[in-house]
Order: C-alpha cells, then sequence, then structure tokens
C-alpha cells in the first residue's frame, strides 16, 4: 500500500516546482535558439551566404539615413558608447554588488547564485567573440578585405555583446526586486531599449555590419537565458525555504 503525499510535499504537481520548471524549460529554448542563430549568421558571414548580400543593402540603408540625419550623429555616438569596457563592466559590476549584499541580507540560500552567473556570462564575452573574429576575419563595414592594421575583424560585434549582456544582466539582477511588475516590466523594455539602441548606432556610425551586430545579439539571448535561470534558481530555493519570506509572490511573477 503506497503511501500519500502530503498536501504540501514536494513533488511534480506542486506549483512551486511547476513554475520554475517552466520557465527554465522556456530559459533552456532561448538559450538554445539563441546559440543555433549564432552559428548559422557565423557560417554564412565566413562562407559568404545570401544573408552577406542583404547585409550590403541593410548597411547601405543605414549609411543613407546618417548622412540624411546629421543631428542624430551625436546622440548615436553616446549609445555606441554604451558598448564599451570601460562603460558596460563598471555598470554590471554595480549591479552585482547590489544584488549580492540585498541578497545575503535578506538570508536568500542562493543570493551568490545570480550575481555569479552575471559575472561568468560577462567573462565568456570577449573569449567567444575574440575566437569567432579570428576565425571569420571580416573586413570593416563596406570592406572587401581586412585593414593593413591587423585587426581581428568585426564579427560578431563586441561592443554589442558586452552592452547587451551588461544591461540585460544588471537588469536581471536588480529588477526582481523591484515590487510593482508594470514598473518592472517597464524598466525591461528599457533596458531593451538601450541594448537595441547601442547596436543601431553602431551600424549607424559604419563601426559594424548590421549581422556582426545581429549574431551579437543572439549570443547575448543565449547568455542572458542563464542569468535568468540563476535567477528563476534562486527564487524557487527561497520560496521552497520560506515561502511567507518571498511575500506570496511567484516564482514566475518575479521573473518577469
Amino acid at each position: 500500500m503506497s503511501a500519500r503525499r502530503a498536501p504540501g510535499a514536494w513533488g511534480p504537481r506542486n506549483p512551486l516546482i511547476a513554475g520554475p520548471a517552466r520557465s527554465l524549460a522556456g530559459l533552456a529554448a532561448v538559450f538554445c535558439t539563441g546559440i543555433a542563430l549564432f552559428a548559422v549568421l557565423t557560417a554564412q558571414v565566413s562562407g559568404g551566404g545570401r544573408l552577406v548580400g542583404r547585409d550590403w543593402a541593410v548597411l547601405g540603408w543605414f549609411q543613407h539615413a546618417a548622412a540624411a540625419h546629421p543631428e542624430l550623429t551625436g546622440p548615436s555616438q553616446v549609445l555606441s558608447d554604451v558598448g564599451n569596457v570601460q562603460v558596460a563592466v563598471p555598470l554590471l559590476l554595480v549591479a552585482v554588488v547590489a544584488a549580492g549584499v540585498s541578497g545575503k541580507r535578506s538570508g536568500l540560500p542562493l543570493w551568490w547564485l545570480p550575481p555569479l552567473a552575471a559575472v561568468l556570462a560577462m567573462a565568456l564575452v570577449p573569449l567567444v567573440v575574440g575566437r569567432v573574429k579570428a576565425a571569420v576575419a571580416r573586413p570593416a563595414p563596406g570592406k572587401l578585405r581586412l585593414g593593413p592594421d591587423g585587426y581581428a575583424g568585426f564579427f560578431p560585434s563586441g561592443h554589442t555583446a558586452t552592452s547587451s549582456v551588461a544591461v540585460g544582466g544588471a537588469a536581471l539582477l536588480v529588477l526582481p526586486a523591484v515590487a510593482r511588475a508594470a514598473l518592472r516590466r517597464a524598466l525591461y523594455a528599457a533596458a531593451l531599449l538601450l541594448a537595441a539602441g547601442v547596436g543601431a548606432g553602431l551600424v549607424w556610425h559604419g563601426y559594424h555590419w548590421p549581422l556582426d551586430v545581429l549574431a551579437s545579439w543572439c549570443l547575448a539571448a543565449s547568455l542572458l537565458s542563464l542569468v535568468a535561470a540563476a535567477g528563476v534558481l534562486a527564487r524557487a530555493a527561497a520560496v521552497r525555504d520560506g515561502p511567507s519570506e518571498a511575500g506570496g509572490e511567484s516564482v514566475a511573477d518575479a521573473a518577469v
């Protein structure tokens, strides 16, 4: 005779497990999709595929638009500068420290996991980008050959990946603490627009091809899905150990 599970016991039908499981499954899909798209774009650029021709066309549109709207040169340069290591990395580090201190003071069991995941995600950016740049060796926008300066190449965009992981990682670390869901979602949208603006600014100024930026967005989405997964696991552990301390908010709601 099998024993009955207690009403609050952990099991596959318990909402405290089902919620995080669904979130993790969705994040796994984001990770796999981002990696797959990054691989496809890398193959297209390195092999001179059909998307390269479209890349020239989109680059030409940006060049004509930039020439027709010189008043946007300053704002687009400011956005491009967000991708500098000197700007993006300190932004993420501030969020890492803030999230770590807040989580530890709150006594969360896995308070260290999301900050660690964000740091590792940022550390992976130069490793992946540097290796792919050297392997693909793509010329500068509008050029057919690499310049004489020996630069490793332009695909993918390091500035785009750095800014996207920094801004997205900071949002994933800090914004779950925002109590109002509407405000939290609005701030997430603002972070997304900022990351998109950085990539657009880089193409606007001719610093990168559009596919350089698109590939880096795909890479950043995969890396940020790991940071988000760490947040889901940390919140699930907090709810499991003390649901009352989580304020009654579900893990799935806290993620968005």
